[in-house]
């Protein structure tokens, strides 16, 4: 059976083989005292809480794996260590400001991310457990890394990119800029390097950075494997995958790194450049071109939205939903029943009315219904994760949104490419305001 990957939205995906290595370590590296008692040494003290030296173990143990799946020489085991360690103490500090700010995964959220995996994986959810058993993975330890994948990609969101403000001028001068460039459909693959700087550096931490990252640019200049010295230098969030920041469309690139990217060739090491956040070197592996399309398959779409409560629960709303979808089938009006009966303040005042859009713009749920509703069809009562919905398809086009498409497009990359850049900015203030003391 192939392995199993994870659907949670963060940047490096576990596989169950790994996530299998993590919990069977952390079993083999617990030890018994003369009474026959669980014991596990400390790596590290954060904040109020701690590394397990078992579950460091285990993720060197799973990195290590990944890393010689993908034919990758091993870096030397105490820096392959240091770095396994630095990255479960971001992780922790990320977990526990996730708790302290209420952030949590519902069991319903954490149910539909298992289903992704297992759908992916042509499984049923309930063949889960098994396929997970198959390869060594158990169900339960699976289920609360995912658990904490998911958390701290909700973090993320809430604190880094949901805070990435972008004004319309932003907008107006990335167009004219790409406007200008024959290359703007170019995917670039990319690796990097991060040798990081605190907040509020000494000139002595600035000299030992600059200095440190001047010997791995002469090292990669020199001809050793990029990723080898990603995993045994860099700070970057991506050091243990090899620094690769996988296919990116020029627009998708950290900012401070575009212009450096435009002048490597496939294969090139860019010398150190100076951010806020240390000193980075890039390395381009490939270069390959891309289409932009701007003609979208759209629909009309009007709907009511009822949602539960501790008074009416789901077979109440489903029922209340069926009603008026049977009156509103002998005459009644939509529109209306919408303004007074709907539970979406966004669309309720217009009578439920959601506008020409394009694919996804709903919830993968919301879609499904839509794709099988034909001309002025009313949908029966459905259920996503903001209630319980009926709604009436208006109608069908093809719509030439060229404009739109290129205003939407041009924020999602100017919102990409500051992401990596306040992801490790945040990722640093994080760890300077901690405590940590190592012990292993």
């Amino acid at each position: 059976m192939r392995r199993i990957m994870t659907a949670a939205p963060v940047r490096a995906a576990l596989s169950v083989a790994a996530l299998g290595l993590c919990a069977l370590a952390a079993a083999q590296t617990r030890e018994l005292d003369t009474k026959g008692v669980m014991l596990d040494r400390i790596a590290a003290i954060v904040n109020d809480g701690v590394v397990l030296d078992s579950d460091l173990e285990a993720q060197i143990e799973s990195v290590s794996e990944r890393l010689r799946a993908q034919k990758l020489e091993l870096p030397p085991q105490n820096v392959l260590r240091q770095q396994v360690l630095e990255r479960l103490v971001l992780q922790e500090i990320q977990l526990q400001r996730a708790q302290h700010d209420g952030v949590k995964v519902t069991d319903e959220t954490l149910n539909a991310a298992l289903g992704d995996v297992a759908r992916r994986n042509n499984l049923t959810l309930a063949q889960l457990p098994q396929a997970l058993a198959e390869q060594g993975a158990d169900y339960a330890a699976y289920r609360e890394d995912l658990r904490k994948e998911i958390t701290l990609s909700m973090l993320r969101q809430r604190d880094v990119l949901d805070r990435i403000s972008i004004t319309p001028r932003e907008i107006d001068q990335y167009l004219e800029k790409q406007s200008k460039k024959p290359s703007t459909n170019n995917e670039y693959n990319v690796s990097h390097i991060l040798i990081a700087v605190p907040q509020e550096a000494t000139q002595a931490q600035l000299d030992d950075a600059a200095r440190r990252a001047a010997e791995v640019y002469q090292k990669a200049q020199g001809g050793e494997d990029f990723a080898k010295l990603a995993v045994a230098y860099s700070n970057s969030q991506t050091a243990l995958e090899g620094g690769a920041l996988g296919w990116r469309k020029e627009t998708e690139l950290p900012t401070f790194l575009t212009d450096v990217i435009a002048n490597l060739k496939p294969g090139q090491v860019s010398a150190p450049l100076r951010t806020p956040t240390g000193f980075h070197l890039v390395k381009l592996n490939e270069v390959r071109g891309g289409e932009t399309k701007a003609i979208e398959n759209q629909v009309h779409v009007r709907h009511i939205l009822m949602k539960t409560t501790a008074l009416a629960d789901d077979a109440t709303i489903k029922q209340k939903l069926t009603m008026l979808r049977e009156r509103i089938l002998k005459g009644e009006d939509f529109s209306g029943l919408a303004q007074t009966n709907s539970e979406d303040p966004g669309s309720a005042a217009q009578g439920g009315d959601l506008g020409w859009t394009g694919p996804g713009s709903f919830v993968p749920d919301f879609e499904q219904q839509l794709a099988q509703l034909k001309d002025d069809e009313i949908s029966e009562p459905f259920k996503t994760q903001y209630g319980w919905h009926i709604v009436q398809m208006l109608g069908h086009r093809t719509f030439d949104n060229t404009d739109e498409v290129k205003r939407r497009r041009a924020m999602d990359a100017i919102r990409a490419s500051k992401a990596d850049e306040e992801t490790e900015i945040w990722v640093r203030r994080l760890r300077d305001e901690a405590y940590v003391e190592y012990k292993s």
